[in-house]
């Protein structure tokens, strides 16, 4: 059995660890990071870094080391990889699963302001509020770069590149984050709302209960659907559950 597991996530991570303990050790677990982030939180298994070539080259890659199972635990907004492990899945009789950690769902007393991109989140936001908590990444910066009359603070793990917005702040931290941190950074930035993208989980959910208790509104970037035709699992142990039903007994 060979699994590839396509990663940068916690999920992909707690999976690749849970394989590595299952599988016996003539199966192979590889992870595969995109090496966007410097000194990434490396899985254990065999790791690869880098691109495959779009579609065509990953299903050549799954044929080439006749991989048995394809789980696609990138990031909820890695849209291109997920819709590029669709078609290779397809074209290399692979099967593949989809691992999402689930969505945010508001609260009482949240403002959120649900948008279809980061476009739209730039277009709303200079009717509600000046100075702005930016965590949606270093990518996709160039949506805010023309809104020059707002302040950013922004928070990623890399320093981001140009363009980007005239009046901001970089602020370079990894996940998880704590309550009492996000309560103390809205207060010292005098923060008035949030730009996040739904991308679900508790390492960086605490922003979102410190922008309730501060009161203040919190746009939220939808994530892009799964590609059709794709299975779907919420958690590192129903993909456990879902290779099995692969014909992976032994996992």
């Amino acid at each position: 059995m060979h699994v590839l597991v396509l990663g940068g996530t916690t999920e992909a991570r707690r999976l690749a660890e849970a394989l590595v303990d299952t599988l016996p050790a003539t199966a192979r677990v590889t992870s595969s990071l995109a090496g966007r982030v410097t000194s990434p939180k490396l899985p254990p298994g065999e790791v690869r870094v880098g691109g495959f070539g779009g579609a065509e080259g990953l299903a050549a890659w799954l044929r080439a080391h006749q991989v048995s199972a394809l789980i696609d635990a990138t990031h909820p907004f890695a849209e291109t990889i997920s819709f590029n492990a669709a078609a290779a899945a397809a074209a290399a009789h692979v099967p593949l699963l989809a691992l999402r950690r689930p969505g945010w769902v508001p609260g009482e007393g949240d403002a959120w302001h649900t948008v279809g991109s980061l476009a739209d989140a730039a277009t709303a936001l200079p009717a509600l509020g000046q100075r702005v908590f930016l965590t949606t990444g270093r990518m996709g910066l160039a949506a805010f770069a023309e809104l020059d009359q707002l302040w950013f603070l922004m928070r990623s793990v890399d320093a981001p590149e140009a363009p980007h917005p005239a009046h901001m702040e970089v602020l370079l931290d990894r996940g998880p984050f704590t309550l009492e941190g996000e309560r103390e950074l809205i207060r010292r930035h005098r923060i008035d709302v949030v730009v996040t993208k739904d991308s679900g989980g508790a390492a960086t959910a605490p922003k979102l209960a410190a922008a309730r208790e501060a009161r203040i509104p919190v746009v939220v970037v939808r994530r892009p659907p799964v590609p059709e035709g794709v299975a779907v699992a919420g958690t590192p142990e129903q993909a456990l559950t879902w290779l099995r039903a692969q014909g992976g007994s032994q996992v």
